[in-house]
Formats: C-alpha cells, structure tokens, sequence
C-alpha cells in the first residue's frame, strides 16, 4: 500500500524525523489558512500517487494566502499520471542549501534490507552516475547500528563533525526504524534538504507491504485500485488498467503478458491487464467481458490457453454477452486446450472462429484496433 505524502510526513514526524511545517487540505480555501498559520511563503504540492508532479505542473509557490488560494485553485482538478488532485499539502517553503537522497527496501536478491544514498538527491534521481550511489546492505538480525549510518554518511563525503552529519547519522536510524516497525517495503526521503544548520526530509514516499496490513492498523488506508480494478478483484480476477486502446483477456499471469508483449510487437497497445485465472466459470468470465466491454476499446483480443480453464465455459460466457448485451467492438479470441473444439462449436454458433496461435490473433487484433 503506497502512503500519500502527507500521511508519509506525518508517520515521520511520529518517529521524530524533521518535517517541514504544514497540513493536508481538500479545498483550495483553507490554503490561506494554513499559509496564515505558517507565516511566511509556503509550496502548494498536489496529493497523488505519482512522482514527476512538479514537471506536470503540480507544485507551485506562494509568498501570501491570496497567492496560495490561487495557486491551489490552478492545481485542484489537475490529472497526473491519469490520477485527479483530489487533495494537496501546503507546508513552508524551505531554504535549500543541498540535497541528498535516502531509502530502505528490500533487496530481493540479497534477501535483505539495502539502504540506498546519494549526496546528490533531487529530481532525476534515476539518472545520476552509479557511482555516486551508495548502497549498504541491513543484516535484520544486527539492525542497524550507529557505525553503520556513520560509515554511510562519511561515503557520502559529509564530515562528522558538522550538525549535518550527525542529524544524517540519526535520520538513517530513525528511518530504519519505521521501514522495521511498520512492515514497509519503501521508505524514502528525496530529497533530503540542508536548510542552514538543519537537515529537513522535504518529500516522503512509504509503501507497506499489503501482507502486514491486519497488524498496521494504527496506519491510514489507500485506495489504489481504480473502480473497474475493485469490481475484478471482488470477481477474483487480476485487473490493471493501462493507456491503450486493445482490452485483453487471457488465462494466467504469464500468457496475459504475453499478450501484452504480443500486441506491441505488432504495434498495438493494451487497454488493460486482466488475468481470469485458471478454472473461472461462465458467470464470472461473463462479468469479466463486461469489465472489458466498459473500457470502450477498439478492439478486444480473448487468449485462452486451456488447462484448468475449460474452453466451453469461455465460450459459453462469450455467447452470453453477445446475444445480450452484445460487443460495441470486433473482438478476437484465441482458443485451445481443454474442450477446445466444443468451444469452438459455440463460437461458431454465433459467427466467430477461432484461431490457434497468440501471434495470429494478436496481430488481427492490432489491425482492426488501427481501423477502428
């Protein structure tokens, strides 16, 4: 479960990690509010659960609350990374002297905690050389100790001595102290900012781990699924919206992506991800078309490789929807496996043919999206 940053902030400043001040807010009114209780210029940051805001044009500046109303009015409404600004954080604006990077996660490979640093932080993280990336390993059974935070911050070429360093020293173990308590997959802090004599994590992002949420219960919950996410997952069925054009349904994970992968090597993008699962039933594969069906696409590709899953009941399921509601789009289906030429008697009832190979399907199912 990703965490907003304010609430990100606010798990911080409950373990004594320093934060700028400031409040979450749902209209653009209470901007000149908090601006006010602030008393001096304040950065308005859009609320979603997406990096690259500020290029998007979801961070502004303001020096007065009249300023902060209209700056909060311009990003209300704004849509990020397909996400609406449904709230935003107004905080003070801080004096940047540096900014560094810092984070924990998991390194799956290592099968361990790896904190990650870098005395050069900010925006385009990603693009920085990798030898100006620190990474140390966390043994979970030693934690992490103060000489493993010091040996960090000198890599990170930071004297000691200075206030800086020693608050740095703190913040890594405070910081591995909530990625421990709070089951969290990512903490991060970019940048982390020298504001004069002090050190201010001006940006959060923590992620719990969604299997260690019934023992996190003091945490606030997010939403991330979308509306159409949420009726699949009460289906039992993996959905994942996407920026294409082409909806998909396929049985299994693996065949799904290759389905995925299939289209844009022809030049075909995908609506959505939807995995039905071995053994899905005629209801529910019924229900899951009409999920595919309200993405309006320009064509549909169905990829069934049969094993659990019976070919007739999809089928059966297509037959349904056709003869109900019917297809506001041409629609391919590949099918083979278990009862696969009873599934193909039914298609054939109602006018479809089937094809036996993904690569087939998929390249009709790019052309006729191009077409329509």
């Amino acid at each position: 479960m990703k965490m907003f940053e304010y609430m990100g902030k606010e798990l911080f400043a409950k373990f004594g990690l320093p934060v700028p001040s400031g409040r979450m807010i749902t209209n653009p009114e209470e901007a000149a509010a908090v601006a006010a209780e602030i008393g001096k210029p304040v950065v308005i940051k859009s609320q979603v659960l997406s990096g690259k805001r500020g290029k998007a044009g979801g961070i502004k500046f303001a020096d007065t609350p009249e300023q902060a109303v209209a700056a909060a009015k311009e990003i209300f409404g704004m849509t990020i990374q397909g996400l609406p600004v449904e709230r935003l954080l107004v905080e003070e604006k801080l004096k940047i002297d540096k900014e560094l990077y810092m984070s924990i996660t998991v390194d799956g490979a290592a099968k361990m905690p790896v904190l990650i640093a870098s005395a050069h932080g900010g925006m385009d993280i990603e693009e920085v050389d990798e030898e100006f990336i620190i990474k140390q390993h966390i043994d979970p059974e030693l934690g992490m100790h103060p000489f493993i935070a010091r040996d960090v911050v000198r890599r990170m070429g930071i004297p000691l001595s200075g206030p800086h360093g020693k608050e740095i020293v703190k913040i890594i173990q405070t910081l591995y102290r909530i990625f421990k308590q709070k089951d969290a997959e990512l903490v991060e802090i970019n940048p982390l900012v020298f504001s004069d004599d002090k050190v201010i994590a001006a940006d959060s992002k923590v992620t719990i781990d969604d299997d260690a949420l019934f023992r996190q219960k003091d945490l606030p919950y997010v939403e991330e699924r979308s509306a159409t996410e949420k009726a699949a997952k009460d289906l039992g069925l993996s959905f994942v919206d996407l920026d294409g054009n082409i909806a998909v349904m396929a049985n299994g994970a693996g065949i799904t992506m290759g389905t995925l992968d299939t289209l844009q090597y022809y030049g075909g993008a995908a609506a959505n991800f939807l995995d039905c699962g071995g053994g899905t039933g005629r209801e529910a594969t019924a229900e899951a078309l009409k999920l595919l069906i309200a993405k309006n696409p320009k064509s549909m590709i169905i990829n069934i490789f049969g094993g659990i899953t019976r070919c007739d009941q999809v089928a059966l399921a297509f037959k349904d929807i056709k003869e109900s509601v019917g297809f506001p789009c041409p629609v391919v289906i590949r099918l083979v496996g278990t009862n696969q030429d009873l599934g193909r008697e039914i298609l054939a009832e109602v006018g479809v043919e089937a094809f036996d190979f993904m690569q087939d399907a998929a390249k009709k199912a790019v052309e006729l999206a191009a077409q329509g």
